[in-house]
């Protein structure tokens, strides 16, 4: 079947995706019970309960020695590895780590892009590289990584909040592609690097930059409807609506929506670009309702992944990188489960070609 829409490839106890009702389940929690109320090292407990066996606490701790580890390979940032994208200069330091199938090796892939993601945005611009900080939980220390200062609470509670809800997906495509590695017994940083590159696609992680570029066009709240109407008049596609699983709206949009209402509160969001936002997606909602009528296009997790991760600091090409720090957790997981109860991942094809003379 051509993209194996329906297929069962695998069975699961890290989460579950229901298009139909709109929900996303994290081992046992749903997204509304865990998203700002549970920290990603929280989360990790959950995910990572047979790999690492650790409370919160102590993932927190396991976690940030894992950082100062990581931290190590920056030095090998060197002017050819920087004239890379962010997400390529990612990959290739990624590929310096392990590639066991241990606790730490676990920790370290996990840890590893919160450090690296900084670090490269920094160098590129021309700054230097900062260390981790031992006692600062994870969100906090890759945002002042990022800054060079302690972030705010609400600044950190709302990247925390994005590491959490991006944390897990089902079988995704990235997700995929680590269980497929690791059925082989590669080890897990080989699972990592196959989703890594599964996740710069367009298609999947690259998508979330060219929602802002949307933004950015409409400019202002009341421009949106002559926008929009223009670009579905020569048949683009809106970014940031639509998904292939849910067929109603993306739970994890509510999420981050919400997060970005609280980075608001605390004066860490223009509210202009918010309010942008918000009228972009009303106008886009009423115009893909009445243009296409027989499909279910509803807000989806990149629309407000773009406004938090602006508000945020990251440069947009960094985007994808900030999603492999939040979904690295849920790769490492599944990976782990695909190890311990599943076979080589071997599909057949349907051969279509000219027969044999």
């Amino acid at each position: 079947m051509s993209g194996l829409d329906d297929v069962i490839a695998a069975e699961t106890v890290l989460s579950e995706v229901d298009g139909a009702n709109g929900r996303l389940v994290i081992c046992g929690q749903s997204l509304d019970a865990l998203a700002g109320k549970t920290s990603y090292e929280g989360v990790l407990s959950l995910l990572l309960a047979e790999t690492v066996d650790l409370d919160t606490a102590g993932v927190r701790v396991a976690l940030a020695t894992a950082r100062l580890r990581a931290f190590e390979e920056v030095a090998h940032l060197d002017p050819t590895l920087l004239s890379l994208s962010i997400t390529e200069a990612l990959r290739a330091l990624m590929a310096r780590l392990p590639d066991g199938e241990d606790a730490e090796t676990a920790l370290l892939l996990i840890a590893a892009p919160a450090v690296f993601v900084p670090a490269v945005v920094r160098r590129k611009a021309g700054l230097g590289a900062l260390a981790p900080d031992l006692n600062a939980g994870h969100a906090t220390d890759m945002l002042a990584m990022l800054h060079g200062q302690v972030p705010y609470v609400e600044a950190a509670a709302a990247l925390d909040t994005y590491l959490v809800t991006v944390s897990d997906h089902g079988l995704n495509a990235s997700t995929f592609a680590a269980r497929v590695v690791a059925s082989t017994r590669a080890g897990y940083g080989s699972a990592v690097l196959a989703a890594l590159g599964a996740l710069k696609g367009p298609l999947h992680g690259g998508a979330p930059g060219p929602v802002l570029d949307m933004l950015d066009a409409v400019a202002r709240p009341e421009h949106a409807a002559d926008w929009i109407a223009g670009e579905l008049a020569r048949g683009e596609r809106l970014m940031g609506f639509g998904h292939r699983i849910y067929r109603v709206r993306d739970p994890r949009a509510d999420a981050l929506k919400s997060a970005l209402a609280r980075l608001g509160a605390g004066g860490g969001m223009d509210i202009t670009r918010l309010a942008l936002a918000e009228a972009v997606e009303t106008e886009a909602l009423k115009q893909l309702h009445a243009a296409k009528p027989g499909r279910v296009l509803e807000t989806n997790v990149e629309f407000f992944t773009a406004l938090l991760l602006e508000a945020l600091g990251f440069p947009r090409e960094a985007f994808t990188g900030v999603f492999a720090a939040g979904r690295v957790g849920g790769w490492v997981a599944h990976a782990h489960e695909q190890i311990a109860t599943g076979r080589l991942i071997r599909p057949q094809s349907r051969y279509i070609g000219p027969k044999a003379a």
